[in-house]
C-alpha cells in the first residue's frame, strides 16, 4: 500500500510539471498571437494589392511574351513552411503530409523543423526578414528565367480562425493569365511586359513573406490551442490521480486503524 502511495504522489508531480510547462507555454503562445495576426492581415492587404497589379499586367496580350508566363524548364520547386519548434498539434505534421502527396518536387524550406525534415541549412520562419525573402525571390526568378525549373509554388498554412489553420500549396510561376480582368484602365510605361517582367521578383518576394507571416500565425494558434487542450487533460488527470491517492491514504490509515485496535485486544 504503501509503494501505491508513494507511485500516486510521484506521478501527481510529473503531471502538475507537465501542466506549468503546458501554462507556461500557452501564456507565450497568446502573447504572440495579436502582433502575429496582425502581420498575417498587413500582408494579406498588401498580396492583395500586388495580386491585382499582377493580373492585369497578365491579362494584357502583350504579356503573353514575358518569360514568366511561358515555362521553359521542367521540376517543380516547392517553398515549405513550417513552424521552429513542436508542440503545435497537427500544425507541422499537415504541412509535412501534404508535401508528401506533390511527388517528386525539390523542396525548399524555411523553418527549423522544415529545414531538419529535408537535411537543410536551418533557418527561423518566426524571424524570417523581409531581406531574406527578397534574395530568395530574386534566386528562384533567375533560375526560373534560366530553366532550371518549370512550376513553383508555397506549401504554408492558410490561418482561417483560432479553431482552423489549412496546409495548402499556393502556386506561383509561372503567371496565369486572369478571365474577366480589365486591360485598358491604367497605362504602364515603357510597356505592360517590361513593367510586368521587372516586378515579379518584388511580386514573389511578397508572397514569400506573406505566406511566412500566415504560417507563423496559423502556428502560433494552434499552439495556443494544443496547450489549452493538453492543460485541461492534464488537470483532469491530475484530478483522477488525487482521487486515486486519497483513497489509497485513507485505505492505509484505515489498515493501520484496524491492526492497533486488533493489536489492543490481545
Amino acid at each position: 500500500m504503501g509503494t501505491d502511495i508513494k507511485s500516486l504522489r510521484g506521478r501527481i508531480r510529473s503531471v502538475d510539471s507537465t501542466l506549468h510547462l503546458t501554462k507556461a507555454m500557452g501564456l507565450v503562445a497568446s502573447s504572440k498571437i495579436r502582433r502575429a495576426t496582425q502581420n498575417m492581415n498587413y500582408s494579406r492587404e498588401y498580396v492583395a494589392a500586388m495580386d491585382e497589379v499582377v493580373a492585369t499586367l497578365s491579362a494584357s496580350p502583350e504579356c503573353g511574351r514575358t518569360p514568366y508566363m511561358l515555362p521553359s524548364g521542367g521540376g517543380t520547386k516547392i517553398v515549405v513552411i513550417a513552424g521552429d519548434r513542436g508542440l503545435a498539434g497537427g500544425y507541422n505534421a499537415n504541412v509535412f503530409r501534404l508535401a508528401a502527396t506533390l511527388g517528386n518536387a525539390e523542396f525548399i524550406p524555411i523553418g527549423k523543423r522544415a529545414c531538419e525534415r529535408f537535411g537543410k541549412p536551418v533557418n527561423s520562419s518566426e524571424r524570417f526578414s523581409a531581406e531574406e525573402s527578397g534574395k530568395l525571390a530574386e534566386e528562384l526568378c533567375r533560375q526560373f528565367l534560366a530553366g532550371e525549373y518549370g512550376r513553383l509554388g508555397i506549401l504554408y498554412t492558410k490561418y482561417v480562425s483560432m479553431m482552423t489553420q489549412e496546409a495548402t500549396v499556393k502556386w506561383v510561376l509561372p503567371l496565369e493569365r486572369t478571365a474577366g480582368v480589365k486591360t485598358v484602365d491604367p497605362v504602364f510605361e515603357p510597356d505592360e511586359e517590361t513593367v510586368l517582367t521587372a516586378a515579379v521578383p518584388t511580386y514573389v518576394s511578397g508572397l514569400l513573406s506573406a505566406c511566412v507571416r500566415e504560417s507563423f500565425a496559423s502556428e502560433v494558434a494552434a499552439r495556443r490551442m494544443a496547450m489549452d487542450s493538453a492543460g485541461k487533460n492534464a488537470q483532469e488527470m491530475i484530478d483522477r490521480l488525487q482521487l486515486q491517492y486519497n483513497r489509497a491514504r485513507q485505505n492505509a490509515i484505515t489498515q493501520e486503524i484496524t491492526e492497533i485496535v486488533a493489536g489492543s485486544g490481545l
